[in-house]
């Protein structure tokens, strides 16, 4: 899970009353690079996506927040499904546009863990089911494609041919890269100084 910035609502009058309006909706996929928020699955080219409360508009409640910009975000079905209606205003799960998960989250290896003494960050976790089998399995393919191309990098004689690689390897961490979370953890940990 990666910081993100919810840009302004760009169609306030439908919001009032459809807050899945496909202009907002692309904006929000767009905010999260057509990744969900809270997996970093790539969405959008298998999926619709889900315009998703992060506190839950369900009676009794935040029904008061189902038309609130500021409480929308773009998912998978997976984690919206996961998540149901719940949360804990005393524990609440990482809201990635209004906070970095990174005080909470890291990745280690395909898994991710929460940092010591966070409880949301185990809660969301848990809540989520960030660490469900198939995920796991997606993020040790990409880390594995990584390894390889990390591998060539440093085998290479040439320094010049390694730093052009490593530069464009840096690259696959950005938050617009599927699971960047974990690429970018991979990436960093193999750096040489």
């Amino acid at each position: 899970m990666r910081r993100l910035h919810r840009p302004p609502c760009p169609n306030p009058d439908a919001l009032r009353t459809n807050y899945k309006h496909p202009e907002n909706k692309n904006a929000l996929l767009k905010a999260s690079y057509g990744k969900c928020m809270y997996c970093e699955s790539h969405v959008a080219h298998i999926y619709f996506g889900d315009v998703e409360h992060i506190r839950p508009k369900a009676e009794g409640k935040y029904p008061h927040l189902e038309f609130e910009w500021t409480n929308l975000g773009y998912c998978c079905a997976r984690c919206n499904n996961a998540k149901k209606d719940q949360y804990d205003e005393m524990c609440s799960l990482i809201d990635p546009y209004t906070e970095d998960p990174s005080t909470h989250l890291l990745a280690f290896g395909t898994t991710v863990r929460h940092r010591a003494g966070s409880e949301r960050g185990a809660i969301t976790i848990a809540t989520i089911e960030l660490n469900r089998p198939e995920l796991i399995e997606r993020r040790a393919v990409r880390l594995n494609q990584l390894q390889h191309a990390l591998d060539a990098c440093y085998r290479t004689k040439s320094i010049a041919i390694r730093e052009v690689l490593l530069t464009a390897l840096e690259e696959e961490g950005n938050i617009d890269k599927e699971f960047s979370m974990f690429a970018a953890a991979l990436i960093e940990a193999n750096q040489r100084k």
